[in-house]
């Protein structure tokens, strides 16, 4: 999950540079703070420049993903509950505005996958099926996504290992992921971009 994060700061940065405005500033300020560890103050941040840019969806997308990313590494149950219920939060206000929006899908996915990591006793056999869905919603609506793909390929992945099923055909997904990666084009500067890395180490685990 760091990884999302530099990765992230990285692409931002230069186009803050190039780019200076109010709405560019707050969120290259609001990257710097996630790349510091800073989550809540990043999350914090981004929540007011979604106050302000209610046209953007893309604010609250990273409300969501600060939050998400954040459940992951946080050990303190309460913490957590509270990381996501502001995910959630987020996320439900721009996929009432748009939920035709591929990559608002992969970040539902995301969330309810957090919750499994959360308690998976209680959420795997309840939730594993609103992943797929979600994962499956984003792919319709954007064949090419590549987190979308990745996502789901992962999350089955996981599974089979579990469960000690065959994995060839999530590591062929995993592959196809790579190749949407490397083609993949963001729409806009600060739209979503990581998750390469991500499957790039996936990749590797398939072929030991």
């Amino acid at each position: 999950m760091k990884k999302i994060i530099t990765l992230a700061i990285i692409l931002i940065t230069g186009f803050v540079q190039a780019q200076p405005g109010k709405f560019e500033e707050g969120m290259g300020k609001a990257f710097g703070l996630w790349g510091e560890g800073k989550s809540k103050e990043a999350s914090d941040l981004f929540e007011r420049i979604a106050s302000a840019e209610k046209g953007s969806w893309l604010p609250n997308y990273y409300v969501s993903l600060v939050n998400t990313t954040a459940s992951f590494m946080e050990k303190d149950k309460e913490k957590v509950s509270a990381q996501l219920a502001k995910a959630q939060n987020a996320l439900d206000t721009e996929l009432a505005k748009d939920p035709n929006n591929s990559e608002l899908w992969v970040m539902q996915a995301m969330i309810y996958t957090a919750w499994v990591v959360y308690d998976p006793m209680t959420n795997g056999m309840k939730l594993t099926g609103k992943v797929m869905e979600a994962y499956g919603k984003a792919q319709a609506l954007s064949p090419e996504n590549p987190r979308a793909v990745f996502g789901k390929a992962e999350y089955e992945l996981n599974g089979a290992k579990y469960f000690g099923s065959d994995t060839k055909p999530m590591c062929a997904e995993i592959d196809r992921s790579i190749e949407l990666f490397n083609k993949f084009k963001p729409e806009t500067p600060f739209s979503p971009n990581w998750g390469l890395d991500r499957a790039l180490e996936s990749q590797k685990g398939c072929k030991k």
